[in-house]
């Protein structure tokens, strides 16, 4: 609990002292006085000292602390990369909608998260049911890096085929184009994505996991797919050419966020690009795509619109 408080008060601290530093350097000074009034009303009300009202029982505990903890985690880790080493430096982190991939964050994407870890438990009761004894025995026996690696592996080629469903089959479509909506790419608009496209994507991860893989495993493969997807959608130019042949990196997952028609329907693996070639969907060139967002397609610009609309028919626009 005292970690907890601690990190509390640095989130308040950080708020105001940031909003101090965006007033003096931006011209538009809106969103950091209004990140400064409410760190300041944050304080006001008792911060990180607010006593809880009830008993604290041991177990795990998700409450508004934990999502802003979260976010300001993972703004920490990919927005100095994205303004130090950006693609495209005129993009900006306060670009065209991100507000909107702030609200799939908060309502989508980091509860899909929790429940993915949540989860570990009772899949770990279903492996008595799911998995394959000679199989999980003899997972086990090899060396920890090479059990993850391969579980990587398997959630991978898994991935590529709910994937290659929800760009293929027109109902999934429907849901999956939410998440190629975005027109400019950052850390933050890959949590652009409706629940029913997450839910469908993580259930067909961790099922073939159970089959062979400790908790340990895919407790480990969880905590590398939220960072490792999150960076992939980053506005991060630099790229190592002896990684990019085995590792999937932003340039590429950019390909296939792209309108361009060379690269629709492109680059469906999440992490390892080979996979790509082996199914003869792999598209790379030296160049960054020009545009992206959907091509033909227009989806309402709210989220509660994008929300209901993928359950019923969407026209195309010309």
């Amino acid at each position: 609990m005292h970690t907890i408080r601690v990190l509390i008060q640095c989130l308040i601290v950080a708020a105001i002292l940031f909003g101090i530093i965006s007033t003096i350097l931006r011209k538009k000074k809106i969103l950091a006085l209004t990140g400064m009034l409410l760190a300041i009303a944050a304080t006001a009300l008792g911060g990180s000292s607010v006593q809880i009202n009830g008993t604290l029982r041991d177990g795990p505990g998700i409450g508004l602390d934990w999502f802003l903890l979260d976010l300001f985690l993972m703004a920490l880790i990919y927005v100095p990369l994205e303004r130090l080493w950006p693609q495209y430096p005129k993009q900006g982190t306060f670009r065209n909608e991100w507000t909107l991939d702030v609200v799939y964050f908060m309502s989508t994407h980091l509860p899909l998260q929790i429940l993915s870890f949540l989860v570990l438990l009772p899949a770990t009761q279903a492996t008595k049911y799911l998995g394959v004894p000679v199989l999980q025995h003899s997972i086990a026996r090899i060396p920890w890096l090479l059990q993850f690696f391969l579980a990587v592996v398997v959630a991978d080629v898994a991935e590529y085929f709910i994937h290659l469903a929800l760009h293929k089959v027109p109902f999934l479509w429907r849901f999956h184009a939410v998440h190629h909506s975005s027109k400019a790419l950052d850390w933050i608009a890959g949590s652009r994505s409706h629940f029913v496209d997450d839910t469908l994507v993580r259930g067909f991860i961790l099922v073939p996991l159970m089959f062979g893989f400790s908790q340990t495993i895919i407790l480990a493969y969880l905590i590398f797919v939220t960072l490792h997807a999150t960076w992939t959608h980053c506005n991060f130019g630099p790229n190592a050419k002896w990684l990019e042949k085995f590792l999937v990196m932003p340039r590429y997952h950019h390909w296939h966020h792209t309108s361009q028609k060379e690269g629709i329907d492109k680059n469906f693996a999440i992490h390892f690009p080979w996979i790509d070639k082996i199914f003869g969907t792999y598209y790379y060139p030296d160049a960054w795509p020009e545009r992206y967002g959907l091509d033909g397609e227009e989806i309402a610009p709210d989220f509660f619109r994008q929300t209901i609309e993928p359950f019923t028919k969407r026209r195309k626009s010309a």
